[in-house]
């Protein structure tokens, strides 16, 4: 597999509600038959007094704000009065009176509901009439109004209102106001009686219970992915790596002693090994100039070291990539895009992954048996550490599956498709105690080249090695165990082997002088024979 390392309706305005239940609508004829009208219903009535002029600016609606309930609209703003409406006038006493008549008379045979409770006059005098409504986002008539109508009312302010001659009107206009009346009823009933109950449940002394402001102390158990980032991030650092002409990128990379090494991807530093100049920044803000103590460009490995460092370095715990389980949790911690002390969560979705991952040179350059997490890794997270649910180092993220074109930080590099690959922590160890002794990368080897075609049948040794030399090395680990070009090496111990690549990282998750079983097929027949693992110094 060849990956890339990364590092570098709108709906029908509703009209607002009127202040007071609209006029009733007229129904169909055959609903009900006329009513009589009152016997007092030609009885003259009392002019009603003039009132001062409209305010500045009328409230919205064909009622006005104080009107109380139950009071007719303006004449002309809904249909004639119906059934025993109006009522007769009463007479007027010294001072203002106020009634508040049934709203509506219903149809015959419907329940009668009692008519609100009187409200206080609004401030024209006797209440009566309210303002003009206003000419905009009004209801004109009764129910089913259009917002934006007119205000349909006949008599301005400074007229002289007439009740009108009562009319007999037939239909279901009566029963919704009655149903109208009924729900303020109803609504002003349970406001009284929650108030009720409430201010007698306070003469009885009880104890009203107030909630806290404070959420309380908060305690994260040590297996919390929470509590595993508050412990690793302030041994993690943000690299910055730049060449000696400006070029660069931005790495993550992790506290590996106390004396100030940090271990992260070659890819990561490789513009700074000639004379460039590496950063390490904490998430406290605290900047380190640092230098490179050595890099493996096969295992993709790479060890700085801090100048000045301080003493407090807690370097993270590492962990037994080996004993990893397919579906064990994981946390990855880098900077993804620069973004600094970023944490992600996944599993294990894969183990022994082979792996050739590019720097964005166009060629593979080195190669891993890796482990697959789905965590987000993205560029910028590359050198950072792999984490296991109880904060281990159990490998370090360097490549990612991707869909896009373009090379190490380059425009066309895709992000996380949630297919990450991490250097086993067991390889990685080894490399860095090798680079930190020696500056120079150690690899094991069998002593003979294979094709880094990819396929499905194994790693073939080629006929001829690079530059023209021999296939298999003259008293190398593969000479010795008897293997010759043509042979095709389908399994390392129990490890199959599909390609080349497979093999070399296989074969690098091994220290030299380890004993290895080689399974390959010669002729169309299988065979097996042990080896013991050579060794190669440098990246030449």
């Amino acid at each position: 597999m060849s990956t890339e390392n990364e590092g570098t309706n709108e709906g029908a305005t509703v009209p607002p509600a009127p202040s007071a239940p609209p006029v009733p609508v007229e129904s169909p004829s055959a609903s009900h038959t006329p009513q009589t009208p009152p016997a007092d219903a030609g009885a003259p009535t009392t002019p009603m007094p003039s009132t001062p002029p409209p305010p500045a600016a009328a409230p919205a609606g064909p009622y006005a704000a104080g009107a109380p309930y139950g009071t007719a609209p303006a004449p002309g703003s809904g249909g004639a009065p119906e059934g025993d409406w109006p009522p007769p006038a009463a007479p007027q006493s010294a001072g203002p009176q106020h009634s508040a008549p049934a709203y509506g008379a219903p149809p015959h045979g419907a329940p009668q509901y009692p008519a609100p409770a009187p409200q206080p006059a609004s401030a024209s005098e006797g209440g009566w009439p309210p303002p003009p409504p206003a000419t905009t986002a009004s209801y004109d008539g009764g129910f089913g109004g259009n917002a934006g109508g007119s205000s349909g009312g006949d008599g301005g302010w400074g007229s002289t209102y007439q009740q009108p001659e009562p009319k007999a009107r037939r239909g279901r206009g009566g029963l919704l106001a009655a149903v109208l009346v009924a729900a303020l009823v109803a609504g002003g009933l349970g406001g009284g009686l929650g108030y009720t109950l409430a201010r007698n449940d306070d003469n009885s002394g009880s104890t009203t219970v107030s909630a806290s402001d404070s959420g309380g102390s908060i305690k994260r158990d040590p297996g919390t992915v929470a509590a595993v980032a508050a412990k690793a991030l302030p041994s993690t650092v943000t690299i910055e790596a730049e060449s000696s002409n400006g070029e660069g990128g931005t790495g993550t990379g992790f506290v590996f002693d106390t004396q100030g090494h940090i271990v992260t991807n070659n890819h990561v530093v490789a513009e700074a090994v000639e004379g460039g100049k590496v950063t390490a920044t904490f998430p406290t803000g605290k900047k380190y100039d640092a230098e490179v103590v050595g890099h493996a460009k096969g295992y993709d490995v790479a060890v700085i070291k801090l100048k000045n460092a301080p003493s407090d370095l807690n370097p993270l715990t590492l962990g037994n990539s080996d004993k990893v389980a397919v579906g064990d949790s994981t946390i990855a911690i880098g900077a993804p895009f620069g973004l600094s002390n970023t944490v992600t969560t996944g599993i294990i979705s894969a183990k022994n992954r082979p792996v050739a991952s590019s720097d964005g040179s166009g060629s593979s350059s080195s190669y891993m048996s890796a482990l697959q997490t789905d965590a987000s890794i993205n560029p910028g997270n590359s050198g950072g550490p792999l984490l296991d649910a109880q904060g281990n180092v159990i490998g370090i993220n360097s490549a990612i599956q991707s869909t896009g074109s373009g090379g190490m930080g380059g425009a066309g590099q895709s992000g996380s498709i949630g297919l990450g690959f991490a250097i086993p922590i067991n390889q990685a160890k080894y490399v860095a105690k090798q680079l930190i002794k020696t500056g120079e990368p150690v690899y094991a080897k069998i002593g003979a080249s294979v094709s880094l075609e990819e396929s499905t049948n194994g790693a073939k040794i080629t006929d001829q090695g690079a530059g023209g030399a021999a296939a298999v090395e003259a008293g190398g680990p593969a000479a010795k165990a008897g293997l010759k070009p043509g042979d095709v090496i389908t399994k390392l111990d129990d490890t199959v082997i599909d390609s080349g690549p497979t093999l070399i990282g296989e074969i690098w998750t091994h220290e030299p002088g380890d004993k290895v079983t080689i399974t390959y097929e010669r002729g169309g027949k299988t065979q097996t024979v042990d080896l013991t693992l050579g060794s190669r110094k440098g990246d030449s």
